[in-house]
């Protein structure tokens, strides 16, 4: 099947951000609602909706996807929580001196930014907050449904791309579970694009459950682990021996920053780890690095050193280096998985969206319609394939 990319809308004449389009809208929610991939996946959809800017990496805006019956990107409304004050605007400006945004696109779109920017409420806990637990959960999700009916949104799809958070200590719900609760308490579909706990602590799996909301995932995939799970099936299939691999990443900016607290990496690494677990016959040696480099901004480096044996034992080895920015990565998936989990959502399709693999380290189960759990695949193919029966269940709903 033909994935050629196309649009699949007329690009949208300016109007005003406070305008309402034709049609049902669907509400984003951004957890680090003022973050770069947040402000960088706003701008960028509204620069392809103006027709600025063709929609590369949106995998939704490929062929397979045109019958899914997707809300249409000119229909997306953004909002969010942030701890952080830089207005969205500012962000963007920011992010184009370092030339993740092109040069004069903050400008170009300025007025949805603005919007957006406009619906970020501040987030929690802070430092001082006097609040419990429910009482963050009740404030997070009234924020939701405010939202929700100010802008007359048809559903809110919440989406955390916050700054990576350490392992909660035992019976404790941290910050990105708090979103995740306010999101089930408020009836929105969530997916957690980061290796935080969110929705996944175990006090959340009952309402998770009972919800009839869909969900996915955890820790998107958009560089290392990408390669990883194209080259880990490549190794197995080709029935050659991986002995040894290893890797380091170099970034800078919020990530490396938040990735320098040891605990942080530690559950970031864990994702990258897993990919050659689920893919390769032996686990072989070898662990990730990450080192914070705050003149790399948001850009980064991964190496991988793979050590293989091949016929008679002959010992080779593969070296890669991938070098991106995690923001213009990042930023068209979340796009997709708002639009995806939307019409799951409209489609009455609930629970753990296994089929979202292909977007995600750490996915969720698949489930079978006898109730049992196969295996989710882990290279990148075979999630693909995935992915394409899901749009294709999704049109079939429509």
């Amino acid at each position: 099947m033909s994935t050629e990319s196309f649009p699949t809308h007329t690009p949208a004449p300016a109007h005003d951000p406070g305008q309402t389009p034709a049609g049902p809208r669907t509400g984003v929610w951004l957890i680090g609602a003022r973050g770069s991939v947040a402000t960088t996946a706003v701008a960028g959809c509204a620069a392809t909706v103006a027709g600025l800017h063709p929609p590369t990496g949106l995998v939704t805006e490929t062929r397979p996807f045109a019958g899914a019956g997707l809300a249409p990107l000119s229909s997306l409304v953004f909002g969010g929580h942030d701890t952080a004050d830089c207005p969205l605007p500012k962000r963007a400006e920011a992010l184009a001196e370092g030339g993740v945004l092109p040069h004069g696109l903050p400008t170009a779109v300025r007025a949805e930014l603005e919007a957006a920017d406009r619906a970020i409420r501040p987030g929690g806990p802070q430092s001082g907050d006097p609040r419990s637990t429910e009482e963050l959960v009740d404030a997070f999700a009234a924020d939701l449904t405010a939202f929700r009916e100010e802008h007359g949104l048809a559903r809110v799809v919440v989406i955390n791309v916050a700054s990576t958070e350490p392992a909660p200590a035992a019976g404790t719900l941290p910050a990105s579970s708090l979103y995740a609760a306010a999101a089930l308490r408020a009836g929105c579909p969530y997916a957690n694009f980061t290796p935080s706990t969110g929705i996944h602590h175990p006090d959340l799996a009952e309402q998770a459950r009972a919800s009839g909301l869909p969900y996915a995932g955890r820790d998107g995939k958009t560089g290392q682990t990408l390669l990883r799970s194209v080259l880990g099936p490549m190794f197995r299939d080709r029935a050659l021996a991986v002995r040894a691999w290893s890797g380091s990443n170099l970034l800078g900016g919020g990530d490396g920053a938040a990735l320098a607290d040891p605990a942080a990496a530690a559950a970031k690494n864990a994702g990258k780890e897993r990919v050659l677990a689920d893919t390769l016959p032996t686990v072989p040696e070898g662990e990730v690095h990450i080192d914070d480099v705050p003149a790399l901004g948001d850009w980064k480096t991964a190496w991988d050193h793979i050590a293989f044996d091949g016929f008679l034992g002959t010992r080779m080895v593969l070296q890669t280096i991938w070098q991106g920015c995690d923001s213009a990565l990042a930023a068209p998936l979340v796009l997709d998985l708002a639009r995806l989990l939307a019409r799951a959502h409209e489609a009455g399709i609930s629970g753990p969206l296994g089929e979202l693999a292909f977007y995600f380290k750490d996915p969720d189960a698949l489930r079978a319609p006898d109730g049992e759990s196969p295996p989710t695949p882990a290279g990148l193919a075979e999630q693909h394939q995935l992915l394409l029966g899901f749009a294709r269940r999704l049109g079939a709903a429509a």
